[in-house]
């Protein structure tokens, strides 16, 4: 796990070291281990490091393998590197090294482009071809680590956050995406790639790799997409639920936990982290477990923890358990940091406990499982049913349950010049409609995974715990288990009020108060009550000046959520207020 960085020049001059090193600067929290940089001819490579596998000077990146006439730098972990490893090594290729780093390389020289159907993991990595003066990136099946580019007539340049292509130079356009924007007040903050709120930046899909010549000209490879269609031979709940079992318990203990340093799991007292200490527990991993919880403080409405579950859990699987307990006002005050290591705005207020639990674990461990992507999967959100029970168009029955804002509110909000057409609906309808999905919940399913979790919860995760160089392992978003349970019929998903058949899987696991309780996220009193300290807070971002000045949002429209804060809800229960601050106060960190 690291960043990422690079510039290709398209102009025949030599890329600015000093402006790499200031890219590199700006992604040293993601790899404070050990920092390198490469050039050639027009080619500049930054890598900052955390040391996971091999941690020897022989893993350093940027990696060059002279020989082959490739160097490489790479974000992320390749879970099947060791049999890749042997598979190369019987096609006559020698390694110096013990880790996964070099394993991306040889692959690329054996199998070229198609190199990424061979790796298994979470990775987002470039090469450069010095004998082809080409230049390959490719990103990961689920898009868990990011890989953000600009191209412009002078330069191609790529790294792990659009922050540090920006601190590379001058000549990226910074102004604000008009389609990108409505996404991010349509779909919760999800800008779906290749856009990003920028004109810009783009990000690579999921799924995809991209090369680039020295004309500037790029070529596009979709290695993987989703299929979300009943098997050929149907299978039995039994055989469902043996199948299912078997392919999550080799993601937990097999794949994630590759690593030459300790592995910890986020546990926050829900089915889905409780599982997966269940499931270390099950294949004989839970001795010297580490495991971590937070919590915050009560207030009048609700309790600030979930430390009851959790508890559960550690009394049954007694692991090496930290509870962390945060005070409601630090929540406030550290908001702004958790805001400024967003790579993009996101307005899900629990992204400040992943920043403050991360900064706390990262003491302890450099990687750690948790349970994201189990709802998205296995259907486990309170909309999902309410979709499938609907009736009219896919669009209709997805727009309806799931939309933030529909257009005309939309318009009401923007000021003329952001304003434009219903893109999103667009975006959505394609997406859900396109060939190989069976029922609807299929399709809506398959755009949640492949599309819209990729920019929230994933990227969350992967920005507040990469801010403090902690690696985050997402087991429920293994591929194989994906794409397995992509072909489950809906129904058997939706049993339960949704993950059937991760709640079945866990009665012989876990305590049936952790499986049986509602649906429950961060509890966060600080910030879920639009008022007091929090409301204050709101209010001064946006009758800042900055505010007024960058002409975002019509006051009409600001002025009356501000009179009535609590009255103007999503459809699935978001602050509107807190999504129009937040992208204003990011905006104010990132480009002001």
């Amino acid at each position: 796990m690291c960043g990422i960085c690079g510039e290709f020049r398209l102009d025949g001059t030599q890329p600015d070291v000093i402006k790499l090193q200031a890219m590199m600067a700006v992604l040293a929290p993601r790899g404070p281990d050990d920092a390198g940089h490469y050039l050639e001819g027009g080619l500049a490579f930054g890598h900052r490091r955390l040391a996971i596998i091999d941690l020897s000077a022989r893993a350093h990146q940027p990696m060059v393998d002279s020989k082959l006439g490739l160097s490489l730098v790479f974000n992320g972990t390749i879970y099947n590197y060791r049999d890749l490893r042997g598979q190369l090594q019987r096609l006559g290729y020698e390694f110096v090294s013990d880790g996964d780093t070099e394993v991306i390389l040889k692959a690329y020289h054996a199998w070229g482009e198609r190199c990424s159907e061979h790796l298994e993991g979470m990775f987002a990595f470039a090469i450069w071809d010095s004998r082809a003066k080409t230049l390959f990136l490719s990103r990961d099946r689920l898009g868990i680590k990011p890989l953000y580019f600009a191209q412009t007539p002078q330069f191609f340049r790529f790294a792990s956050n659009p922050q540090a292509l920006l601190a590379g130079g001058p000549g990226i356009d910074t102004a604000l995406d008009t389609v990108a924007l409505h996404a991010h007040f349509t779909l919760h903050a999800v800008v779906p790639a290749p856009r990003t709120i920028l004109q810009g930046i783009r990000k690579l899909e999921p799924g995809t790799s991209l090369r680039i010549d020295q004309e500037g000209r790029t070529t596009s490879l979709r290695y993987w997409q989703l299929q979300a269609c009943r098997p050929a031979v149907p299978k039995t709940e039994g055989e469902w639920l043996e199948a299912i079992h078997a392919s999550l318990r080799e993601a937990v203990n097999k794949r994630r936990l590759a690593a030459d340093v300790p592995v910890g799991v986020l546990l926050s007292g829900g089915l889905d982290s409780s599982l997966l200490v269940a499931l270390l527990a099950e294949a004989g991993n839970v001795e010297n477990l580490r495991t971590f919880s937070i919590g915050f403080e009560d207030s009048a409405d609700e309790r600030g923890s979930e430390f009851e579950y959790s508890d559960l859990v550690v009394a049954r699987y007694p692991t090496q358990h930290q509870r962390y307990v945060i005070p409601n006002a630090e929540v406030l005050k550290r908001l702004p940091d958790a805001v400024a290591a967003m790579a993009e705005p996101m307005v899900a207020q629990d992204a400040v406990a992943f920043y403050l639990l991360s900064e706390q674990v990262s003491k302890s461990v450099k990687v750690v499982q948790s349970g994201q992507g189990a709802d998205e999967v296995f259907a486990g959100y309170f909309w999902y049913p309410r979709m499938e029970q609907a009736s009219g168009s896919p669009l209709s029955r997805f727009r309806q349950h799931y939309f933030d804002r529909d257009q005309d509110e939309f318009l009401e909000m923007m000021q003329p010049a952001y304003q434009g057409p219903d893109t999103t609906s667009v975006w959505v309808e394609e997406r859900l409609q396109a060939a190989g999905a069976d029922e609807f919940l299929d399709q809506v399913l398959r755009l949640d995974v492949t599309a819209l979790i990729v920019d929230d919860p994933v990227k969350r995760v992967d920005n507040m715990t990469m801010a403090w160089g902690l690696e985050a392992r997402v087991p429920f978003l293994d591929h194989h288990l994906v794409e397995l349970a992509a072909q489950m019929p809906p129904e058997l998903k939706l049993r339960e009020q949704g993950k059937y058949p991760l709640k079945a899987i866990a009665r012989t696991l876990l305590p049936a108060a952790i499986i049986d309780r509602p649906k429950g996220y961060f509890p966060m009193p600080a910030l879920k009550y639009v008022r007091g300290d929090f409301l204050a807070f709101m209010r001064d971002i946006l009758n800042s000046e900055a505010c007024r000045r960058r002409g975002l949002y019509q006051r009409a429209y600001v002025d009356k959520l501000l009179a009535q804060p609590q009255a103007y809800f999503t459809r699935i229960q978001g602050s509107k207020l807190w999504h129009l601050a937040l992208l204003e106060l990011w905006l104010q960190i990132h480009l002001d």
